[in-house]
C-alpha cells in the first residue's frame, strides 16, 4: 500500500526571475558574438572568443527551455503528485506558483498494453474507444482534493425478503491520500462509482423494504423505508471500508430513491391500502364500543328507562351499526312494543 508523503516545492517567482535573467544574458551573448564576427575585417581571422560565444549562446538557448518545464501552479483544493522516472517523490498540496524538478512526470502514462489499446480502438463501442484514448493519455499527476458528489443511477435489487425494489443513492466523497488514489487503483473515479454500486446492492439486500405482518420482531427491525438514517449510516460505513484502499474518504451517503419495482408495485399498493383500511376499521370499532358502553351505562344510571339484557343487546347492536356503518343511517321508528 502506498502512503502519501508531503513535499515542499520551491517558489516559482524566484526561478522565474532567474530564467528571465538567463534569457537576457543568452540574447546579449548572442548579439555580442554576432556583432564581433560581423565587425571583423575581411581576410582577417575573427577572434576565437566570438565563435565560442556564438556557439555557447545557441546551446544555452536550446537548454533554456528545460527549466520552463518545472513550473506549475496549484489552486485551492488541488494537489500535485511528483514522480521522477517512475519513483514517487512526494505530493505538493500548497497553493500558488511553484518550480520543481523539470523531469517530474506530467502524467502517469497509459496502463493498457499496445495490443489491448489497438483492440479497443478497433471496437465499434464508443465506450471502448473512450477507454483506449484515456489509457493512451494516462492519468494526470495533478488531482483534485475537493469534495465531490456521485449521483448514482437507479438500481433494481432484491431486499431481504426477496422483493424486487428500485433504489438509488448519492455519495459525497473526496481524495484524502493522493498516493493511494493514483498508485493503488487503476482509476480511482471509476473505482468509487463501482464500489458505490456494490455497497448499495449489499446494504439493500440486508434490510427489508418494510415491516411484514408475520414478523415477530417488527417493532425493532430496521427497514429501508422506515429507518432512513440508520440505513444511510450503514451505507456510509460500508463505503468507507471499501474505498479506504483507494485513499478516498466518504463524507456522507444518502438514499435518493426507494420504491417497489413496477411488477409488484400495484400488489404492494393494494396491500398497504388494505392495511390502512384494517387499521381504520379497528380504530372505528374501538371508538364505537366505548361509546356504546358509555351510552348504556348513562341510561342505566339515570333510571329514566329500564332496560333488560335483551333491550340492551338490541340497543348496542343498533348503535354499532350506526357508528361503524359507512353509509348514512336511516332509523325506523317502532310505535308499538318490542315484543
Amino acid at each position: 500500500m502506498s502512503v502519501e508523503k508531503q513535499l515542499k516545492a520551491k517558489s516559482g517567482y524566484g526561478m522565474l526571475v532567474a530564467v528571465a535573467v538567463a534569457l537576457i544574458v543568452i540574447i546579449g551573448l548572442f548579439i555580442w558574438s554576432t556583432i564581433g564576427l560581423a565587425s571583423t575585417p575581411d581576410g582577417v581571422d575573427a577572434p576565437a572568443v566570438y565563435g565560442w560565444g556564438l556557439g555557447l549562446s545557441i546551446l544555452a538557448f536550446c537548454l533554456w527551455f528545460i527549466p520552463l518545464n518545472g513550473f506549475f501552479s496549484l489552486q485551492p483544493g488541488q494537489a500535485r503528485v511528483c514522480i521522477l522516472f517512475g519513483k514517487y517523490v512526494g505530493t505538493v498540496r500548497d497553493e500558488g506558483l511553484f518550480w520543481a524538478n523539470p523531469f517530474f512526470s506530467k502524467s502517469m502514462g497509459g496502463s493498457a498494453g499496445i495490443g489491448e489499446m489497438i483492440e479497443l480502438e478497433m471496437s465499434d463501442s464508443k465506450a471502448a474507444k473512450a477507454a483506449a484514448q484515456k489509457a493512451a493519455k494516462g492519468n494526470p499527476t495533478t488531482i483534485s482534493t475537493r469534495v465531490r458528489t456521485l449521483n448514482g443511477e437507479r438500481l433494481k435489487v432484491n431486499d431481504k425478503m426477496g422483493n424486487p425494489i428500485e433504489i438509488a443513492t448519492v455519495v459525497v466523497w473526496h481524495v484524502a491520500d493522493t498516493a493511494k488514489a493514483l498508485f493503488d487503483v487503476d482509476d480511482y473515479q471509476s473505482y468509487v462509482a463501482m464500489q458505490a454500486e456494490t455497497a448499495l446492492r449489499h446494504v439493500a439486500s440486508v434490510y427489508a423494504y418494510d415491516h411484514l405482518e408475520d414478523e415477530s420482531d417488527a417493532a425493532g427491525a430496521i427497514t429501508l423505508r422506515a429507518n432512513v438514517e440508520e440505513v444511510s449510516e450503514a451505507l456510509r460505513r460500508e463505503l468507507a471500508m471499501r474505498l479506504a484502499p483507494a485513499g478516498v474518504e466518504v463524507d456522507d451517503a444518502r438514499l435518493t430513491h426507494l420504491a417497489y419495482s413496477p411488477e409488484i408495485a400495484q400488489a404492494m399498493l393494494r396491500r398497504q391500502q388494505a392495511e390502512a383500511v384494517i387499521a381504520a376499521r379497528k380504530k372505528i370499532v374501538e371508538g364505537a364500543v366505548s361509546m356504546v358502553d358509555m351510552a348504556v351505562k348513562e341510561m342505566a344510571a339515570g333510571g329514566t328507562i329500564e332496560l333488560d339484557d335483551e333491550r340492551k343487546a338490541q340497543m348496542a347492536s343498533n348503535l354499532m351499526v350506526v357508528l361503524c356503518g359507512e353509509s348514512e343511517a336511516h332509523p325506523v321508528l317502532n310505535a308499538g312494543s318490542l315484543y
